[in-house]
């Protein structure tokens, strides 16, 4: 492009060469990405600790996969690979996961609650992955959250399945006693649903459940804080207009047809429960 040319024009070239300006033309370019894109087999222990440490870097920096693609299209992996190791210590990363060391503890207790989100913790037993890894692992069916935190405040779960709110709420204090607890994996998002009794049927428009008993699994629970907004969003105060109480989810549909509440915003199969029990809809 001249300097006289228009830069507001779809036909004219802002620049000669391709986006990264390492190319003589866009063609060149797309070769050179083609030819990077060919994987070499990872041969050595080290080549793959490298690639699970590239991997997690990469997650971390590019979340939406999409935005990933684009900018290694547009600069290349060597590029990449070189920019990411500037502001990453890939290979003293690789190194330390690469050291290998005796399994800390071999025989653990992992407590879950028996809902959707649990799959992988329980099916991880009868399928020979805790063993694959050396673990002789007990899962423990619990009968509700406060118990699964007071299992493990309590040093009697190694590990638990918990709602996203809690291991924050166990660190600052929040309910009880402070104490840091890590989150090394989700599980499940999604997959939560407003379940209400068949009574009320006629009554889906959220305004009109002032006076409604809902049930949630926990007060430091996403469930309790969606449906929260769920009813201010509708005009409804939660603290004053309805009441929420904190219900196992075990239990909610027998609460549910017990009368004892009007409905309850759970994870599955909880929702789906009541409706094939024909005491609730969604």
């Amino acid at each position: 492009m001249s300097t006289f040319s228009n830069p507001f024009s779809s036909v004219v070239r802002l620049m000669k060469g391709c986006i990264c300006g390492q190319h003589g033309s866009a063609a060149e370019h797309d070769r050179a990405l083609k030819a990077e894109a060919v994987e070499a087999p990872l041969t050595s222990d080290e080549s793959r600790f490298r690639r699970v440490v590239e991997n997690t870097v990469m997650r971390a920096i590019f979340p939406v996969d999409a935005e990933r693609r684009a900018f290694l299209k547009a600069v290349g992996a060597s590029t990449a690979a070189a920019a990411l190791s500037t502001v990453f210590p890939i290979g003293t990363a690789t190194e330390v996961l690469a050291q290998g060391a005796p399994l800390e503890k071999k025989d653990l207790k992992v407590g879950f609650i028996p809902i959707t989100c649990a799959t992988p913790i329980i099916m991880a037993h009868p399928m020979g992955f805790y063993s694959k890894q050396g673990l002789n692992v007990e899962v423990i069916k619990t009968a509700g959250w406060a118990v699964i935190r007071d299992k493990t405040l309590n040093k009697e779960y190694d590990a638990a399945h918990m709602l996203s709110p809690m291991p924050l709420a166990i660190t600052i204090g929040a309910g009880s006693n402070p104490v840091p607890y890590t989150m090394p994996a989700v599980e499940n998002i999604n997959g939560q649903a407003i379940t209400l009794a068949m009574k009320h049927k006629d009554r889906r428009d959220p305004k009109s459940w002032k006076g409604f008993k809902f049930a949630v699994p926990f007060d430091y629970s996403m469930h309790n804080y969606l449906l929260r907004y769920y009813l201010a969003e509708a005009g409804l105060d939660p603290d004053t207009d309805v009441q929420i109480r904190s219900v196992p989810p075990p239990e909610m549909v027998a609460n549910l047809r017990a009368d004892n509440i009007d409905g309850f915003l759970a994870p599955d199969p909880v929702n789906q429960r009541a409706v094939y029990d024909g005491v609730g809809f969604i």
